[in-house]
């Protein structure tokens, strides 16, 4: 890492490795993050360090909804949808640069049929129901809408029958009987609002720590030690280590010196289409349905781009995962099915993405009805592991602020602390200030671009992308200028390219493309772009010819090889 963050970050290290730490959290994805700012508003010096980048594993790869888990209702994990709803709306209040309300509509092709096999779920069958009738749909929106009453922020459901529902999307099988429309969200960049938990966590204590890209190689007679990018090594002598590594989490014990077996991960897919006639058709809103072999599937608009999700499959190995040709095949047949009026081919998927849901070990024959809901158990010290290892099982992005909470809790029991602040009206990142209604909006956007001397359409913009952070990308003084533009990608300047890599501890490309922005995930990005980002990057880090050209490569060959884009030839 290199600028005035990253030297701050390992000032902070090296003070660490010499005084000790009180919480060693190993993995930054949403439940780490979540948990090292709940500390460090606590006044609890916390070290979280990431193999890789902040966000960049299961993290990254959601369906992109923020919801209350209308499925788990099936299994009777009230206790879950309750959490979840009500940590729905409260990001929907403490991220609304990220987070945003989500119409969602289920079509319905019986009136009864499934009720029988809900009960069986629910009484603990291992097989999930293949049909859901009106009748059990709408027991269960009442319940959601029930459980999602605190806070509440977003209407009631409705149902309507098979003419109305056509006429409101006349693309829509024939086959239905009638439709439900509930409430749930949708988060815009999810790996931005990880790198935020994080970067509010070192705001609130000056004497906590972040690494990315260091590696765990050891843990001896109490030192935890780390292998940087660039070689480097650094060990702390932390009181509680949290083990936050997702579906590396019994990988991660491994090398601490304890052998679990915690998690029995499964794997998610999406595909991302350009498809302007079924945007158009979803006018904003989600599609929540069954493919035809049971299966819950969802298609909506995210960021101008069809998202469409989700496979759920037995898989533990988080090295080396991506959407395969089937999975790809079967959404596909499946929006067929769905909606007969719109032609769909794979010349239309312009990215893919595949992640490991770090779920408890089970022995579940349905991957679907593996609990989303989560655990922290603790290994305790002995002679020569002097320090306890809490590890974080389970859970979903949309309760990360209330694991953390729990974990939290736990850890300040141990420590003998006391609660100092809730975290549960904490605004995130660029959610701080942010106006609340569109009368505010205008009024910070016309301040903003006159203060700053931006046009107002591009304070919008840096608004709407960054949250009130914008406003630091305006202030930011750079060789650059705000007109000059990405060359194919021209809705990103090079001043917020460059704002970025100086700022938000970047070390390598793929970090500017693939998470501090979403210029990747919506299949925009082209060879020209990424020259033009790269050297932005090599100037703000200072890289030489060598390394910018091993940055390029490797942007390139995980965005083909992981992710399914194509460049033109020889670029």
């Amino acid at each position: 890492m290199t600028g005035r963050l990253a030297d701050d970050m390992n000032n902070r290290i090296a003070r660490i490795s010499q005084e000790g730490v009180d919480v060693l959290i190993l993995g930054a994805g949403v439940n780490g993050a979540g948990l090292f700012r709940d500390l460090c508003e606590q006044g609890v010096n916390c070290l979280i360090v990431d193999k890789y980048d902040f966000g960049s594993g299961t993290s990254a790869a959601p369906s992109r909804l923020i919801h209350g888990g209308l499925k788990y209702l099936e299994t009777g994990e009230f206790g879950l949808v309750a959490q979840s709803t009500l940590e729905r709306n409260l990001l929907l209040r403490n991220a609304p640069h990220c987070v945003e309300p989500l119409p969602t509509l289920i079509p319905i092709f019986s009136w009864t049929r499934g009720i029988w096999a809900a009960l069986r779920t629910l009484m603990g069958s291992t097989r999930a129901p293949r049909s859901r009738g009106a009748v059990l749909i709408k027991i269960g929106l009442a319940l959601y809408d029930f459980y999602g009453s605190r806070s509440r922020v977003m209407p009631r459901h409705s149902l309507v029958g098979k003419t109305r529902a056509l006429r409101d999307l006349p693309v829509l099988t024939k086959k239905i009987v009638a439709a439900g429309t509930y409430y749930d969200a949708k988060i815009s960049r999810p790996e931005r609002l990880v790198y935020e938990l994080v970067r509010d966590g070192l705001d609130a204590n000056p004497r906590s720590s972040a690494a990315n890209f260091a590696t765990l190689t050891s843990a001896v007679e109490g030192a935890v030690t780390f292998q940087q990018s660039d070689g480097k090594h650094f060990s702390v002598w932390p009181k509680i280590v949290i083990n936050a590594a997702g579906p590396w989490i019994d990988r991660v014990n491994a090398t601490l010196g304890v052998e679990t077996r915690l998690i029995g991960g499964t794997k998610g897919s999406h595909i991302l289409l350009d498809h302007d006639e079924l945007i158009r058709s979803l006018n904003g809103r989600m599609i929540y349905f069954e493919a035809d072999d049971g299966r819950i599937c969802l298609v909506f608009d995210y960021l101008g781009r069809a998202l469409v999700g989700s496979t759920d499959i037995p898989a533990d190995d988080p090295e080396n995962i991506r959407c395969e040709d089937w999975e790809i095949d079967y959404f596909l047949d499946s929006l067929r099915s769905l909606l007969p009026g719109l032609r769909f081919s794979r010349d239309q998927i312009v990215y893919t993405y595949s992640g490991i849901r770090p779920l408890p070990a089970s022995n579940a024959a349905e991957p679907g009805l593996i609990s989303r809901d989560h655990s922290a158990p603790a290994i305790e010290p002995v002679q020569s592991r002097p320090f306890p290892i809490i590890s974080l099982v389970g859970g979903k992005w949309t309760t990360f602020r209330g694991f953390a909470e729990e974990v939290a809790d736990t850890v300040l029991s141990r420590l003998g602390r006391r609660r100092l602040t809730s975290t549960q009206a904490l605004a995130i990142g660029g959610g701080k200030a942010f106006p609340g209604d569109s009368a505010a909006r205008a009024r910070w956007i016309a301040d903003k671009a006159a203060k700053h001397d931006v046009p107002r359409q591009r304070a919008e913009e840096l608004l709407s992308r960054y949250g009130t952070t914008a406003e630091a990308v305006m202030a930011h003084n750079s060789d650059w200028h705000d007109g000059d533009r990405l060359p194919d990608t021209t809705s990103y300047s090079l001043v917020e390219i460059d704002w970025i890599t100086r700022n938000e501890l970047v070390v390598h490309l793929a970090d500017i493309a693939m998470r501090r922005t979403t210029l990747a995930i919506n299949g925009r990005l082209t060879a020209a772009d990424i020259d033009a980002i790269a050297d932005v990057a090599a100037g703000a880090l200072g890289w030489d010819d060598t390394r910018r050209g091993q940055e390029v490569s490797s942007l390139k060959a995980m965005l083909v090889g992981d992710h399914g884009l194509t460049f033109a030839r020889g670029a």
